[in-house]
């Protein structure tokens, strides 16, 4: 075992809590749902980040590259200031749709550069403007620009010309759990001596103001400089000691709300928020506390960098007081040691025959999946009556956004899927991050996943929470899938499997899965209407919303999740099943759910249109209209390539050994032929002689993939598209109430303001069903064998197996973030910045989708959470034959 290894298991057996500290803060507090009192939902308006510096979170904290407890008691973050700003920078600055943005987005540049599973080690890059930061340019802008406009951004601004910025790097290193060592440097990548205010801050979260605590934790100053302390004492953490290299000056003010600034109302104490920043950036002398003391402090460094020169600080966050500067004794040794322990956990894990730029992305796909942690605090009930000593949230809430989910308390360190521009967690996404978490911390994986399905998470009725701006939406069910998936990486890595954790999870998704049944099937004939599914703009309607045409829509993405979700819970049954006999009854019910559910799709009734289109030969959404009118809705989009995702192979060493499901099984076949005869093949045995179960057969599998792998249609140079590119020059329209709703393919961005415009289904590329579709094609191949080949791409005339075009999905997936021949990566598309600066070429951003054309980074510029998905197909393509082959068999059981 590598000593990050070692740490992992004290940690899991609770021997030492090296986890207890982390990267727990967000990137952004303000802005959220949970931080809004207003009367309408507005978040963005209630809470902005012009009202961040000044005002008290009630929920969480944020901060610059910062740290805290897995509670979130005591927190580190970064501020800085040019000495030009407005404001100190202590947090990250963005746009949201309605000011012009196509959604929410951050306009700085930060990189995670690395991570280990307990933050033993953790590197953070900062680029920061010499010129003014320009805040007001960038809302102005982009308000200016519509949505066929590019975003405004930040390198647009020109104050990153002539390389007038720093890099501020930011370390942390763990001498034990308790003790955690910091290193800030500062780098002048400009072409003159630069000046630079550096103010490392420490804070309470402030719980006391809101009538639940009476005791309020204090830091002061402790020792004088030079390497002046600071010492805080928490009811819930103990005691701890900040120990600050050299002559900083220790400034002290309160994480209290300035009312005065914000509302005209006198100020409750006299040392607010933003105090530290009033004394440094406006000069005013009274604004921190001259007794050194507080509840949140800044160690204040005037730094003067020459050009090219590199100026570094040291801190010591610990639970011990050093006297003198022996704070500072054996800290490079510790550091470097730390930093070679990474080294050795990450060579076991990334493969050494990757190429350097190959491992490169792997190392930050995995420390953007580590720095993405988040301590997540939200309790409806409180949220929804207020706080004790404060006005009561106005009564519209009371009917609004989340009021029938008062069960929910949140108080957990949880993946998010991005800390700026989704600080909350999202069920789906989570479900997608824990396969790439799986391959470095099985453990936390499986913790995540099982949070999700706690009671203080999943409803009362089983359904699991979406996301914070409406728990009761619905997302695609995968929570299954992840579950098996990471049993297998975890048994693989470990050479057995931990079946209390697949029992465990596979009874409380008993609950989800009854939900689904009772609920999002609107005529109890196994169609399901799941709502908008994640997929938020992908069709002619906003499919969360009531639909102008009244009525409902029989969905093909809901049904053939539901149809994937079946035979998820039935290999998990199967699996336990080995052990405990009565597993078989259960793996049958879901059998039975899977059989009916595939003969809904094709076959609803003589008097019913089907999901399935025999001659266009694709899946399409039917519209069910009051009076009973059916409608295919015939766009060619992800929603009929996810009838796919339902299919699986059953072995026949699994099938004899438990007898009274096969049993159960061939008296199906034999007996209700009129259910089974749609299913794809259950009586003609595939290779090594599988059974196969899928929704598609095998002449519709071909007439789907003529479409998927078509250049024309779903088939790019990096994946497959959300929508087909022929819709480009042929939209679907159709007639609704004297009006026509039209659907055309849109490569980048979305020029639609459905959902926000946060997101775009109608023509990029999407990691995590593309991850599904090569999983998919995988199983097929397991069943179909290399005889069954196809058309790749369509119209080429070169003929390849499945597994031959999984390979190629995959390669052309990795390919988004790897250097072409011309030494440029596509997910950086025209920015010759990250192109061809020496500064920025290594730098990666996981954007949330990629140009459908291009390949370049669109939405979110840091959810590694599923496009952290990549480190997985980065490993799949390192393995030996024999590993590989082993792969595709594990895929093939599950």
């Amino acid at each position: 075992m590598t000593q990050e290894e070692i740490r992992m298991s004290e940690s899991a057996a609770r021997k030492k809590h090296w986890k207890r500290w982390g990267p727990y803060l967000s990137e952004r507090a303000w802005g959220t749902v949970r931080e809004d009192y207003s009367p309408y939902g507005s978040a963005w308006e209630y809470l902005p980040h012009d009202h961040a510096r000044s005002r008290a979170y009630r929920w969480n904290e944020d901060g610059l590259a910062g740290i805290s407890d897995r509670r979130q008691n005591i927190c580190f973050a970064l501020a800085l200031w040019n000495q030009r700003d407005p404001i100190l920078k202590e947090r990250l600055f963005g746009l949201t749709g309605n000011q012009g943005n196509h959604g929410e987005d951050v306009k700085e540049y930060y990189f995670y550069l690395d991570s280990t599973p307990t933050h033993s080690y953790m590197k953070y890059l900062y680029k920061y403007p010499q010129a003014e930061f320009p805040y007001a340019e960038l809302v102005e802008e982009n308000r200016r620009r519509d949505r066929g406009q590019p975003e405004y951004e930040l390198l647009d601004t020109g104050v990153f010309d002539e390389n007038r910025y720093f890099d501020v790097i930011v370390e942390y290193a763990k001498a034990d759990a308790e003790d955690i060592l910091i290193r800030i440097s500062v780098k002048n990548r400009g072409p003159e001596p630069a000046r630079l205010r550096l103010l490392p801050t420490i804070w309470f979260r402030n719980n006391w103001s809101w009538g639940e605590r009476k005791q309020c934790p204090e830091l002061h100053e402790a020792c004088p400089a030079p390497n002046p302390v600071m010492a805080l004492a928490h009811a819930k953490t103990g005691k701890r000691w900040l120990h600050c290299e050299g002559s900083p000056e220790l400034l002290f003010t309160g994480n209290e709300t300035n009312y005065r600034r914000l509302f005209g109302m006198e100020n409750r104490t006299p040392f607010v928020k933003d105090g530290i920043n009033d004394y440094v950036v406006l000069g005013v002398q009274e604004a921190v506390n001259p007794e050194r003391k507080g509840t949140k402090a800044a160690a204040h460094y005037r730094l003067s960098v020459g050009a090219g020169e590199t100026v570094s600080v040291r801190m010591r966050l610990a639970d011990s007081y050093f006297a003198g500067e022996s704070a500072f004794d054996n800290f490079d040794l510790t550091f470097a040691l730390r930093e070679w322990e990474a080294d050795g956990f990450y060579a076991a894990v990334i493969s050494q025959h990757l190429s350097t730029d190959e491992q490169n992305v792997m190392r930050q796909g995995f420390a953007g999946m580590l720095w993405s942690k988040q301590f997540y605090h939200y309790v409806v009930k409180d949220w929804l009556r207020g706080d004790p000593g404060h006005p009561p949230p106005p009564e519209e809430r009371r009917k609004g956004r989340n009021h029938n989910w008062t069960h929910l308390h949140n108080a957990d360190v949880i993946s998010m899927p991005d800390k700026w521009e989704y600080p909350w967690y999202a069920a789906w996404d989570l479900a997608f991050h824990c396969i790439p978490l799986a391959l470095v911390d099985p453990d936390f994986a499986k913790e995540q996943l099982t949070l999700m399905l706690r009671e203080w998470y999943m409803h009362p009725n089983g359904q699991m929470p979406a996301y914070e701006w409406a728990f009761g939406d619905v997302n695609p069910p995968v929570h299954a899938w992840a579950a098996w998936r990471v049993y297998e990486i975890d048994k693989n890595r470990r050479g057995k499997g931990d079946r209390g954790f697949l029992q465990r999870i596979f009874h409380k998704l008993m609950l989800n899965f009854t939900w689904w049944v009772n609920r999002k099937d609107a005529e109890g004939r196994n169609i399901f209407q799941g709502g908008f599914l994640g997929l938020d703009n992908i069709g002619l309607f906003d499919r969360g919303a009531p639909l102008p045409t009244g009525g409902y829509i029989e969905q093909s993405d809901g049904t053939s999740w539901m149809a994937m979700y079946t035979l998820n819970m039935l290999t998990i049954a199967l699996e336990l099943a080995k052990d405990e006999p009565c597993y078989e009854d259960v793996a049958s019910k879901f059998w039975e759910h899977f059989i009916a559910i595939a003969h809904a799709v094709t076959h609803r009734g003589e008097d019913s249109t089907g999901l399935w289109n025999e001659e266009d030969g694709f899946f399409y959404d039917v519209l069910r209209l009051p009076d009973g009118t059916q409608i295919p809705m015939k766009t060619r989009s992800m929603v009929g390539l996810i009838p796919l995702f339902a299919v699986q192979t059953l072995e026949p060493e699994l099938l004899d050994q438990l007898p009274d499901f096969k049993r159960r099984l061939e008296w199906l076949i034999d007996n209700r032929p009129d259910l089974t005869r749609n299913l794809a093949s259950m009586r003609t045995e595939g290779m090594g002689e599988r059974r196969l179960l899928s929704i598609a057969n095998e002449d519709q599998l071909r007439r789907i993939l003529t479409y998927m792998l078509d250049e024309r249609e779903f088939l790019s140079p990096y994946g497959i598209r959300s929508l087909s590119k022929r819709h480009s020059e042929q939209p679907y329209c159709l007639a609704v109430n004297d009006a026509n709703q039209c659907i055309s393919y849109e490569a980048g961005e979305s020029s639609t303001g459905i959902f926000g415009g946060n997101s775009n289904w109608r023509g990029p590329i999407w990691f995590p069903l593309n991850y599904l579709l090569i999983e998919s094609l995988q199983k097929f191949h397991e069943y179909l064998g290399s005889a069954f080949k196809v058309e790749f791409p369509t119209g080429s005339g070169k003929l390849k197996t499945l597994v031959e075009v999984a390979e190629d999905l995959s390669r052309r997936l990795t390919s988004i973030f790897l250097r072409d021949a011309e030494g440029r990566r596509p997910m950086s598309g025209e920015v010759e910045q990250f192109q061809t600066d020496p500064h920025w070429q290594n730098l990666l951003l996981f954007h949330e989708y990629f140009h459908g054309d291009s390949g370049a980074g669109m939405g979110a510029s840091h959810q590694t959470g599923w496009t952290g998905l990549v480190t997985e197909l980065l490993q799949r393509k390192s393995a030996s034959p024999m590993e590989t082959n082993l792969s595709r068999q594990l895929v093939a059981c599950g």
